[in-house]
């Protein structure tokens, strides 16, 4: 048995064994590498938080994957710095290559998209697309000094020269692009070397890309072989899907009006319950879509100032002006409320008066209903008795029974009463009634 093993063992240990071995095992990675997959992510909104972290994800599952490149379909409009610096530093540091081509037709990669645009391994745009107009913009859009516009136009610019030029693309341009907001068709962008391919498919840009070579940017060069690799879509978690559709600045300011609408609701009938849950949770995902957008404070508080309006428009006869006020309070608030850079990221006038208008209306006639309730005399219990016109059952002298709200009860009086009188009641003490006479008017003959 021994001298059996060890035969085999001896059989392993011969050289072209183990050369057969290392060989089977480099084919097997070869392989391995060769039906590497492309990790395909589709950019089609504006730039904001939820997108930088979409896109540190996929190109953090490719490099775990070990996939061949990483291919981002874009159309974007622009949207927050922060966010673009982000993308840029996830894409320069990816260990995988990346290919950001703008695509479908009639797309952009406009402001921040151009800066995300440049800063890929690959730049690809599809026919009729265009890109550019990176001009940094003040949010708000309050007029900036010369000091603070030329920082600003610096920053921008010197981000723009850092990414282009390990690239291998044109600075000058690119830096154009910052300091005079060019915008670039798809065959200028290609003829003035701002990118590499245009392609009207994916299929085509993956051809044109075959054993071509380009330098990284740590400066090492690649050779991507895409043809005919299989490319696997990379999806947003619902957790990101329903941030997405949050961060709308229409959706948050539409959320945070009914709530505050369901909350006062609540103030009106406690008790009810749904209108306070409904309330609570609505401004609480408005605030927390709002809390990862740039906002202005101000703009709340010409909300909180809107609906203080409303409420004072129930109670002072303003004849609808404080309910104006309170509906352009609020309109403006709603206007102001996001300070984006683009008008994508801002609250749309018509989303501000959709809400604004019937929410003023909705809000000054349940406050003046509250009020009018409040005012009207109480109608139960004790207090709903005082000044209840009832019939004398039996004689009051001064005490007796009464005939009051359907009810017989025992009463007492000051003055003796007959029975059949009609009396009113002064006074509730107890189960005992004070009553006084009913005095009949006279006509008064003119």
């Amino acid at each position: 048995m021994k001298s059996a093993l060890s035969s085999q063992f001896s059989v392993l240990r011969q050289p072209w064994i183990r050369h057969a071995a290392c060989s089977f095992a480099l084919l097997f990675l070869f392989a391995a590498v060769c039906s590497a997959d492309v990790l395909r992510v589709a950019v089609n909104d504006a730039i904001q938080p939820v997108t930088a972290e979409y896109i540190g994800r996929a190109l953090a599952a490719a490099a775990a994957n070990h996939d061949q490149a990483v291919l981002i379909e874009m159309n974007t409009p622009g949207g927050l710095v922060d966010s673009t610096r982000e993308i840029i530093e996830k894409i320069v540091a990816s260990p995988v290559p990346v290919i950001i081509y703008v695509t479908p037709s009639g797309s952009r990669a406009a402001s921040a998209g151009f800066f995300i645009l440049e800063s890929a391994d690959v730049a690809a745009m599809a026919p009729g697309t265009n890109t550019g107009a990176a001009h940094p913009v003040i949010l708000g859009g309050d007029k900036m000094d010369d000091i603070m516009k030329m920082k600003m136009e610096n920053d921008a610019a010197a981000l723009m020269r850092s990414v282009v030029a390990k690239r291998g693309r044109n600075v000058e341009l690119a830096e154009s692009a910052v300091r005079e907001s060019k915008s670039f068709t798809d065959q200028e962008a290609l003829d003035k070397k701002l990118i590499e391919y245009i392609a009207p498919s994916e299929q085509d840009l993956f051809r044109q890309l075959n054993g071509k070579s380009f330098k990284r940017f740590n400066g090492a060069t690649v050779t991507l072989s895409l043809d005919n690799q299989p490319v696997r879509d990379y999806r947003m978690t619902l957790k990101e899907r329903i941030l997405s559709y949050l961060m709308d600045p229409n959706v948050a300011f539409i959320l945070l009006a009914i709530g505050a609408l369901a909350l006062y609701a609540e103030f009106n009938h406690p008790g009810a319950v749904i209108p306070g849950t409904v309330g609570v949770v609505f401004i609480l995902l408005a605030a927390f879509a709002l809390n990862l957008m740039p906002v202005r404070f101000a703009a709340i508080a010409m909300i909180i100032g809107a609906f203080a309006l409303f409420a004072a428009e129930a109670k002072f006869a303003s004849h609808g002006v404080l309910t104006t006020g309170g509906i352009v309070l609020l309109t403006m608030g709603g206007l102001f409320l996001v300070d984006a850079p683009i008008p994508e990221m801002r609250v749309r006038l018509v989303t501000a008066l959709a809400v604004s208008i019937p929410l003023g209306l909705i809000t000054a006639f349940l406050m003046s209903i509250a009020v009018r309730a409040r005012r009207n005399k109480i109608v139960t219990g004790k207090q709903g008795l005082i000044g209840e016109i009832g019939i004398a059952e039996t004689m009051l002298a001064p005490s007796g029974k009464v005939f009051v709200h359907g009810e017989v009860w025992d009463a007492v009086s000051t003055v003796p009463i007959p029975a059949g009188e009609r009396i009113v009641v002064r006074q509730v003490d107890g189960l005992t009634l004070r009553v006084d006479p009913v005095v009949a008017t006279k006509p008064v003959m003119a």
